[in-house]
């Protein structure tokens, strides 16, 4: 991924909420499966670190974006941003510059 379109992903990623919220038990196999489909079916999601888990949120996402197959866009506090496109061309929403 180039810088440009990760600056790109970045201003999508700025007027999304959050869908997923990861706490005190960390990543478990429900959530990488969760954040999976949900990557699947929006292709940019946004991701919350909540206080109550211990571990670190760069760590956390470099660990989902490997096991989702996914790229990581951004760590920003307690924030991480995800992209992966759909594998079917006609489902894609979002084209990169």
């Amino acid at each position: 991924m180039t810088s440009k379109q990760r600056s790109y992903l970045k201003g999508l990623a700025m007027n999304i909420d959050p869908i997923f919220q990861i706490g005190k038990s960390s990543l478990t196999p429900e959530i990488t499966d969760a954040v999976d489909e949900a990557l699947e079916a929006r292709e940019l999601i946004k991701i919350t670190i909540l206080k109550s888990c211990m571990d670190d949120s760069s760590s956390i996402a470099e660990i989902l974006a490997e096991r989702t197959r996914s790229q990581l866009v951004q760590v920003i506090g307690r924030k991480i941003v995800l992209y992966r496109p759909a594998k079917d061309e006609a489902k894609r929403k979002i084209q990169l510059p």
